[in-house]
């Protein structure tokens, strides 16, 4: 079977593909606004021309391309093109300002691939075990799960834990605009028919870190000021880093793919956990913030272990586990391919197949990150005064894009305002994107919890999976209430 997948893997319109779609999903990851969604959603219509294994190729090489690409504008200009890429954007900027973009990117692409090569190992192993673990989550473990994810916001704050929740709360308090759950009720749309859909992250995202960014640069520097351009090796610090944090990479790729094999989790709440999880268990926690380059190492390899695990349950059972997997299944369906437990029995030489094109498609990142980097710090080194109105442009088709609406570019705008008089007052930008991401998760998960246990609280402990999350979560959330307590008594006893 391995020899017939490496037979229909290595063709020459299976390899090309690859390459092609590779580039195309670069060049749209890294323009601010437009996603891996999106990018996925564009190559549809071309698989439709295609055979079955290049189809499939087309869209897994353009969506791991696509999550990596956008730590480029994130890293040169505090633009992250997605929400995962938002988790340590602060630090791989800082290492940009510091001359260190090299460094900074190249941690970015190397353990990218690298997460996304181990994901797609632990994907051919154990794929039918993982698929099991995560049918066994209901709403009450989801619940907790987006709790995690949200508690998070107070470790990944590089400034005090009171303006991380601040800005968390912005963000939650923004996601309750929309139809209310599960009455679907307006709720704080004043009569706009457009807000009745919510507020849409990715506009809200450009508009918090690439519109404020945009406003910053014409406030605050001079219009002719550039970009620090991309100087030195892109490889040769990774070799270092490895042997510095194997621990965070193998760590980093098993909650990526732990995460990301969850219908619905995905690769961003797997890089913030991983991301908190890599700040909390750091001998170097007060460096998180300032440009250090272990949260990017673990938070990378996440990333891509994520997408990579979110085939699990799209390829075993069918299931999507996130947008991109669930226009794969359409894809897999029209040419035959119908995922569920009989196609690892009928047709494992394609199974087995896609494993391979995971490898490939990772392997092929390295080249084509290595020349997107430079030629990406080659087009932003332009004098501001006409990088900056070029970018806003590129933001407002993207948050247009996302429904085909100018609701998009009005909501983008506004929280361009909001994010230059956040920061302008000290409040990080990270939390409130994350409150944003998974406020509606929240309600969603909560809501169902408590229909099914009939108003029980203590439902949300009853099962096993779900009571051991629940405890964790409180766990980690008394962590910085205790430290605090803590250093008060010692403050009170010096005084005494």
């Amino acid at each position: 079977m391995l020899a017939q997948a490496l037979q229909i893997v290595l063709q020459p319109d299976v390899l090309l593909t690859v390459f092609l779609a590779g580039c195309f999903g670069m060049f749209v990851g890294a323009i601010p606004g437009l996603t891996a969604t999106m990018a996925t959603a564009l190559l549809v219509p071309i698989t439709f021309f295609m055979d079955p294994i290049p189809a499939i190729a087309s869209i897994v090489a353009a969506t791991g391309m696509a999550i990596f690409a956008g730590d480029i504008a994130g890293t040169l200009m505090r633009m992250p093109g997605t929400p995962a890429s938002a988790a340590y954007v602060e630090d791989a900027h800082r290492m940009s300002q510091a001359g260190k973009a090299n460094v900074a990117l190249g941690a970015c692409l190397f353990f990218s691939a690298i997460g996304g090569i181990l994901g797609t190992l632990v994907l051919s192993l154990v794929a039918p075990q993982l698929a099991e673990l995560a049918l066994k989550f209901s709403s009450f473990e989801y619940f907790w799960l987006v709790l995690l994810g949200l508690s998070c916001a107070v470790f990944v704050s590089s400034g005090a834990p009171a303006l991380g929740l601040i800005s968390l709360f912005i963000g939650l308090s923004a996601s309750l605009v929309g139809q209310e759950n599960p009455t679907g009720a307006s709720r704080y749309t004043y009569g706009s028919v457009e807000l009745l859909a919510g507020i849409q992250f990715i506009p809200a995202m450009i508009g918090l870190f690439a519109v404020s960014e945009i406003l910053r640069s014409y406030t605050k520097r001079s219009t002719e000021a550039r970009i620090p351009p991309v100087e030195g090796p892109i490889f040769a610090p990774q070799l270092a880093n490895l042997l510095r944090y194997p621990k965070q990479v193998l760590r980093g790729s098993s909650v990526g793919t732990l995460i990301g094999a969850l219908p619905g989790a995905g690769a961003d709440i797997a890089a913030w956990i991983s991301f908190a999880i890599s700040k909390k268990f750091s001998r170097e926690q007060k460096k998180f913030g300032t440009g250090h380059v272990e949260g990017l190492v673990e938070a990378g390899a996440s990333n891509n272990a994520a997408v990579s695990g979110a085939w699990i349950p799209a390829l075993v059972f069918g299931i999507p586990g996130d947008t991109i997997t669930a226009i794969v299944i359409g894809v897999m369906f029209i040419k035959g391919l119908n995922p569920g437990p009989m196609v690892f029995i009928q047709q494992p030489e394609m199974i087995y197949a896609i494993f391979m094109i995971f490898v490939l498609a990772n392997l092929f990142m390295l080249p084509i990150g290595w020349v997107a980097i430079h030629v990406a710090g080659k087009l932003l080194g332009a004098p501001q005064r006409i990088l900056m109105p070029v970018i806003l442009v590129f933001c407002a088709v993207g948050a247009f894009a996302i429904n085909n609406s100018m609701a998009g570019v009005i909501i983008m705008l506004a929280f361009g305002v909001i994010g230059f008089l956040m920061e302008e007052n000290g409040i990080p930008l990270a939390p409130a994107i994350l409150g944003l991401v998974l406020g509606p998760m929240l309600e969603k998960y909560f809501i169902t919890s408590m229909i099914k246990a009939d108003g029980d609280f203590l439902a949300f402990f009853s099962r096993p999976i779900s009571a051991g999350l629940g405890i964790a979560t409180i766990l980690l959330c008394l962590i910085p209430l205790v430290g605090w307590l803590r250093r008060r008594g010692l403050g009170q006893r010096k005084s005494a």
